[in-house]
């Protein structure tokens, strides 16, 4: 009798151990979990469905300079944006001009604009950093469940312009040429300067004649 009933106890506390190291998910969590974030899709989904509706209103680059000039506070809060509550400021920019040199990591560019003529930078080869991903306002923080996998959205991101937008550009341009870009640009608000603007390039065209 002794034995059967410790071996009944011993059942007991198996069951006790077993039912508290077993819990139950929804299916559709696993299915998240397994699968883990994509970076690379939803960098895709961000540049081909969200991105375009918000380069098509991008400011003019020398009507955004002219504006620094007159009322610099109007500027930064109708057309930058930012994660954080810092200096850093980003823009999305448009623009038009005559290619002045094609250099080994950029192209220099004299603006055609009604307001400042000013000479920019398309980068071509160091293309790194949050610009794009952050310019647009449309990215929230809020969606991701930890830093890494937002950082790596600026990652993949940049990818694209790497490997999708700078190539075939790259690969015709010559100085002399006329071209239109929209891009990103990074500037800092409390020590502004307008010199030496790098565009981090979303669109490259050459203007046919």
């Amino acid at each position: 009798m002794k034995r059967t009933m410790k071996y009944i106890a011993s059942l007991l506390l198996v069951a006790v151990v077993v039912y508290n190291s077993v819990y139950f998910k929804k299916l559709n969590e696993v299915k998240a979990e397994a699968a883990g974030f994509n970076a690379a899709n939803y960098a895709r989904e961000f540049w081909n469905k969200k991105l375009p509706e918000h380069t098509g209103k991008a400011i003019e680059i020398g009507q955004l300079l002219a504006l620094f000039q007159t009322d610099k506070e109007k500027a930064f809060a109708d057309y930058s944006h930012a994660l954080g509550i810092g200096n850093v400021k980003y823009f999305l920019v448009k623009g038009s001009g005559i290619v002045q040199s094609v250099d080994e990591n950029q192209v220099s560019v004299r603006i055609e604009s009604e307001k400042e003529k000013p000479e920019v930078f398309i980068a071509t080869e160091y293309v790194f950093g949050n610009a794009v991903r952050d310019a647009s306002g449309e990215i929230d923080i809020n969606e991701f469940t930890n830093s890494m996998d937002f950082n790596n959205v600026s990652a993949e991101i940049n990818k694209i312009i790497r490997q999708k937008v700078i190539p075939p550009f790259r690969a015709q341009v010559k100085k002399g040429d006329r071209i239109s870009f929209s891009g990103a640009i990074e500037l800092n608000k409390e020590h502004l300067s307008t010199r030496s603007i790098e565009v981090i390039p979303i669109d490259l065209r050459i203007i046919k004649e």
